[in-house]
C-alpha cells in the first residue's frame, strides 16, 4: 500500500444528478433505491486521487466471468468520475473495492393499475319511409328499419389491484482500507453504496448501467437511510457508465476517463 497516500474520496468531477436532469425528456424513468454510508472523513480535500483494486465479493462469480467483467467496467467508470484510479496491482492500491451484484429471487406483490373502461355508444334501430315504385309505375311510401352499428369509446379509467411478479436487480460496492484485518475481522470499511430497482424484468444486464449510474453520485456519501431517486435512460449519466470505460484508451495508472461536461 502507498505509505503516503491515505484512503479518501475526492469531490466529484461532475454531478451525475446534474447530467440526468439535463438529459432531456425522452426515455424511460426508473425508480432506483440508494443506500450509502461513509466514514466522516471519507471525503477528503482535493489532492492526490486514491487508487483502488476491484475484486468480486461473491466467490461463486469468478473474476473471469464475462458478466462480472462487464459489471466491473461499469464500476470502474463510476469510480473514475470521483477522481479514483485503478492501481497496477493490489500492493499499490489504497483501497480494495468489493463488487457484488445480482438478481434476487422473484416475489409477488399487489400493484394498482389503471384499467381502461369502454362503453358502446349509439347503435339500435330507427325507422324511415322510403319511396317504392310498383310494377305499374305507381309510387308509394314504405316504412323500413335501418340498423345502426354501435361504436366503442373510451369513457374513463378504473383503478384495480393486480398481482405481479417482480425481480430486484442490485449492485453493492464496498471500499475497504488495503491492509490486513485484525483478529479475523475484515479491514475497516471506508464507504459503501448499494443500489437496486425492481420490476417485472429479469434482464440484469440491461439494468446494471442504470443502477451503476445511481451509485456513481453517492460514492463516499452517507444517505442516512435508503432513498429512492429517479434515473432516466437514455441519459448522459447512464450513457457515460455504459460506454465510458470501453471508449477509454488512458493509462491505468491515471484517471481513466472524465465525465462529460454539461
Amino acid at each position: 500500500m502507498n505509505p503516503i497516500a491515505r484512503p479518501r474520496i475526492l469531490a466529484p468531477l461532475v454531478s451525475f444528478v446534474t447530467m440526468m436532469v439535463g438529459a432531456g425528456c425522452h426515455g424511460t424513468t426508473y425508480a432506483v433505491k440508494v443506500d450509502a454510508s461513509a466514514k466522516s472523513d471519507a471525503a477528503g480535500p482535493s489532492g492526490e486521487a486514491s487508487s483502488y483494486k476491484i475484486t468480486s465479493k461473491n466467490p461463486v462469480l469468478g473474476e473471469e466471468n464475462l458478466r462480472y467483467k462487464e459489471a466491473a467496467e461499469y464500476v470502474k467508470t463510476a469510480l473514475s468520475g470521483k477522481g479514483l484510479f485503478e492501481a497496477p496491482n493490489t500492493e499499490a492500491a489504497d483501497l480494495i473495492v468489493e463488487l457484488e451484484y445480482g438478481l434476487d429471487a422473484p416475489r409477488t406483490k399487489i400493484d394498482t393499475v389503471s384499467v381502461p373502461r369502454y362503453a358502446q355508444i349509439g347503435g339500435g334501430v330507427r325507422y324511415e319511409q322510403v319511396p317504392v315504385v310498383d310494377a305499374r309505375g305507381n309510387t308509394s311510401l314504405r316504412t323500413v328499419a335501418v340498423y345502426q352499428t354501435p361504436r366503442t369509446e373510451l369513457v374513463g379509467f378504473e383503478e384495480m389491484p393486480q398481482r405481479v411478479t417482480v425481480y430486484e436487480k442490485y449492485l453493492r460496492i464496498t471500499a475497504r482500507e488495503n491492509k490486513p484485518g485484525v483478529e479475523g475481522r475484515p479491514p475497516s470499511e471506508i464507504w459503501r453504496v448499494q443500489t437496486s430497482t425492481e420490476d417485472e424484468s429479469k434482464d440484469l444486464r440491461k439494468y446494471l448501467p442504470i443502477i451503476a449510474s445511481a451509485a456513481a453520485d453517492n460514492i463516499g456519501r452517507d444517505t442516512g437511510k435508503p432513498t429512492v431517486i429517479k434515473v432516466k435512460d437514455p441519459s448522459q449519466a447512464v450513457d457515460f457508465i455504459r460506454k465510458g470505460m470501453s471508449d477509454s484508451k488512458a493509462d491505468t495508472n491515471k484517471t481513466t476517463i472524465q465525465p462529460p461536461k454539461i
